[in-house]
């Protein structure tokens, strides 16, 4: 069976010629390859402008579409286009993707033995393919290189595109040699995508692809389907399972920071009575596989994973991302918390953070191999994510602000659902800061905490910290006070974190003027935890009848049967948006089938038959 379905998928296999259609209008090949009867906001620009022959960087929030900026003018253009993607797995899955609507494509990477790639190159090189992926490190060498010059390719697509930066956040070696592409190949256009780069980093990436000359353009950033929301780490587990309450049958993702961590809350989950599955490097690359095609083809499943999961997920009803711990910027947070609500309907982000995290974070930030100017930029970031921790007015404001977008108040995040009370602290921040300095800004935050509030201990006896003016200054406030005081001085800069000298808190020039009587501090008063609110959605298939629900878990089922079979993710046959199309209009015919979103002439050739006989 699954040989049947494998020639179906794949009738342009490498060992049978498959010359690429080509199309002169962007709205047709639309509508004949993807089944589509119109563009989203924002794509028919950057295709204008691709087509116009003009470099372009395009910034476009994550589920906006991005692959189809490129991929149509790829079936428009003579010639094969080089897609640049940075994962394996990602190129396979767009690739399967494309076979899947009828497109002619190759794929080279070290995923597929030489006599693969072989084959797969004299396709290329033959004109028998429309795009052609491959990795930045494998297109940027000298042989691969001179084989392009005799194809001389159209357009070049930097997926990714980020990671060509030195100013972003993610930058990657491999990525930045692309910066000698455009000398290169002078005549092609180069097309370059991210959802997350901020304006000096769109300036720089802009920069080093075809060296400023090109179009920008920001499609946006806000994702207003994503609720935000932020919360001091009490226990993690208990605050993880006491928002998971009525989210019983629900797809999310929980992010931790690490192998142990993700184990961990996985099994605290499965213990609860959810379907959860960990992803992190540590298991192996058929474990990963396995449990990533079962999150994207069944419902009610919380994929629990490091940062290694996520990137090139197709799977449109994630209703929330819950973040265990802090992430290392704003951008790894607006990407990972991007995967949530692609299907446009509401869904939830919630974020933990204590003060270990700012320290691991701050740790991972000095003991990484980069030069100075990068940790101070990557030291910038993880100061700009604590102010958004620690924002005492919109959060969804704050979160745009960064990346250069002017909102209104969103109404929906925590903040503005239950504004927080400013409170006068400087009493409090004094004596806790006097504490840091007589101590010789030689400690952590619990022991500066400790001494400020009179403790008894070993180690304060040991320094004789308990002989210092400034202990038991701050006896009248509690534990939890003194750590959000410190997380909201840090977020402001009154204080900072020195991970050179084992996180050792220090008084900056803000809070020295404080101790000397200048200014005051305000904070936002610490709460008591609540618990979580189950946020009231709308999601598609709640708006359908009985019967068309029935419907559509009858074409998932069948969709999931034939994924297996064909050992390729789910959503190659055809995406959620699709089948809640397709159970809604129930269509009877040929013609009808074609009307539905997302059904183009090849996946009607492959699949429209089995799911007709399912329909009727």
């Amino acid at each position: 069976m699954r040989e049947i379905w494998g020639l179906l998928l794949l009738p342009n296999h490498p060992s049978e010629p498959f010359m690429p259609q080509r199309f002169s209008n962007m709205h047709s090949a639309l509508k004949t390859v993807f089944g589509h009867d119109a563009f989203r906001p924002g794509q028919e620009e950057v295709i204008d402008a691709i087509m116009a022959g003009r470099n372009v960087l395009a910034v476009m929030p994550t589920g906006a579409g991005k692959s189809l900026c490129y991929q149509v003018p790829s079936l428009m253009l003579d010639g094969v286009s080089i897609i640049i993607s940075p994962l394996v797995a990602l190129m396979d899955n767009q690739v399967a993707a494309l076979r899947a609507n009828g497109i002619a494509v190759s794929c080279l990477h070290s995923g597929q033995d030489r006599a693969r790639n072989v084959e797969e190159w004299k396709r290329v090189a033959r004109g028998e393919v429309s795009m052609l992926y491959m990795s930045p490190e494998r297109l940027m060498t000298p042989r691969m290189l001179l084989a392009m010059e005799q194809i001389n390719p159209p357009l070049f697509v930097v997926d990714e595109a980020h990671c060509v930066s030195k100013w972003g956040p993610a930058f990657r070696p491999e990525y930045g040699m692309l910066s000698g592409l455009k000398a290169k190949f002078p005549d092609a256009r180069i097309a370059a995508f991210t959802a997350t780069a901020d304006a000096g980093t769109r300036t720089d990436i802009a920069a080093q692809l075809f060296g400023g000359k090109g179009d920008v353009i920001v499609q946006g950033f806000d994702r207003p389907n994503l609720s935000l929301t932020v919360k001091p780490k009490i226990n993690r587990s208990s605050q993880l399972l006491d928002f998971m309450k009525d989210r019983q049958g629900e797809s999310g993702i929980v992010y931790a920071l690490s192998r142990k961590s993700t184990e961990e809350h996985t099994r605290t989950l499965v213990a609860a009575g959810y379907t959860a599955l960990a992803y992190h490097a540590g298991m192996s690359a058929e474990q990963r596989f396995e449990n990533q095609e079962r999150f994207i083809a069944e419902d009610g499943i919380v994929m629990v994973a490091t940062i290694a999961f996520g990137m090139g997920i197709d799977k449109p009803d994630i209703r929330f991302v819950f973040h265990v711990n802090l992430p290392s910027s704003p951008e790894a947070y607006y990407q990972e918390i991007g995967r949530a609500g692609r299907d446009g309907q509401p869904a939830d982000t919630v974020l933990l953070y204590g003060l270990d995290d700012i320290r691991m974070r701050r740790q991972f930030i000095t003991q990484e191999d980069s030069d100075a100017d990068h940790q101070l930029r990557e030291h910038k970031r993880l100061d700009a994510l604590l102010g958004y921790c620690e924002a005492s007015t919109c959060r969804r404001q704050v979160l745009m602000a960064y990346f250069g977008e002017d909102l209104p108040p969103c109404g929906q995040c925590d903040v503005c659902e239950n504004p927080p009370e400013r409170i006068d602290a400087t009493d409090a921040a004094i004596a806790f800061m006097r504490a840091a300095q007589d101590t010789g800004e030689r400690f952590g935050a619990n022991h500066v905490i400790a001494v400020a509030r009179g403790a008894d201990t070993d180690k304060i006896r040991q320094f004789g910290h308990d002989q210092l003016p400034s202990h038991g200054t701050g006896q009248r406030w509690g534990d939890p006070f003194f750590k959000s005081l410190v997380r909201q001085a840090i977020a402001t800069g009154y204080l900072s974190v020195d991970m050179e000298r084992y996180g050792r808190i220090v008084v900056n020039a803000p809070g020295q003027a404080l101790v000397a009587g200048q200014g005051a501090f305000l904070m936002t008063e610490p709460k008591a935890p609540q618990t979580s609110k189950t946020r009231k959605r709308k999601v598609a298939p709640e708006l359908m009848g009985e019967a068309d629900h029935d419907l559509l878990v009858t074409l998932k089922s069948l969709r999931r049967d034939m994924a297996r079979e064909m050992g390729k993710p789910a959503y190659i046959i055809f995406s959620d948006a699709t089948l809640i199309d397709m159970a809604q209009k129930r269509p009877k015919n040929r013609g009808q089938m074609l009307g539905v979103s997302g059904v183009g002439e090849t996946k009607f050739e492959r699949f429209g038959t089995v799911f007709l006989e399912a329909i009727n």
